[in-house]
């Protein structure tokens, strides 16, 4: 198997034809085996529960195997990883959905709106006015980079082009506005260091 490999893998390739299954077997251990650390790595860091990736993982080679006999993928790596991101795709919708059957009628569940409740909104409504009170008392510079930055979701490099200043003095700003924030409304008072 593997001579055949060394010497037809690069006219096979080429074609993204579909092999015999000995053939098939040998391109699995020369291309897809050898990725095995690469998707390891790939599903630990996408799937939460560390006991199913050994399944995820067997799953995907299930997949790529199943896929390669209709024709192979040129080149593995990204086919192999693609597999492996649409089976957590899958994994978590199929989590995230109830079957329309196993509820019969959902009026009798008694389910609220995920509109908030008067508590709710008078907590909201104090946590905001709370958060301006410690917006208001940053220094007038810190303030606007803490909003531009965390308010209005503008980049660094945006901040510092709209006030004129370098990426570096927003970073100075950010850090110590989120700071002082942070302990105005959690902790301590504390000193604002003053920069440009």
């Amino acid at each position: 198997m593997a001579e055949f490999w060394d010497s037809n893998h690069d006219a096979l390739r080429q074609l993204g034809a579909a092999m015999s299954a000995p053939d098939l077997r040998a391109w699995f251990a020369a291309e897809v085996l050898p990725l095995e650390a690469t998707l390891m790595q790939f599903l630990q860091h996408n799937w939460r529960d560390r006991s199913e990736i050994p399944d995820l993982r067997q799953e995907v080679y299930l997949r790529v195997y199943e896929a390669a006999r209709r024709e192979i993928p040129v080149p593995a790596r990204p086919f192999v990883l693609t597999i492996a991101r649409n089976l957590i795709i899958d994994r978590l919708r199929k989590e995230n959905v109830i079957a329309i059957d196993a509820v019969s009628d959902l009026e009798t569940l008694n389910l609220t709106r995920d509109e908030p409740g008067p508590d709710r909104n008078a907590i909201a409504r104090d946590e905001l006015r709370r958060l301006q009170a410690a917006l208001d008392q940053l220094p007038p510079r810190c303030r606007e980079v803490v909003v531009l930055r965390r308010v209005e979701g503008l980049s660094r490099r945006a901040v510092a082009e709209r006030l004129g200043i370098t990426e570096d003095t927003v970073a100075e700003h950010l850090s110590n506005g989120m700071r002082a924030l942070a302990n105005l409304l959690h902790g301590e008072p504390q000193e604002l260091r003053r920069s440009k």
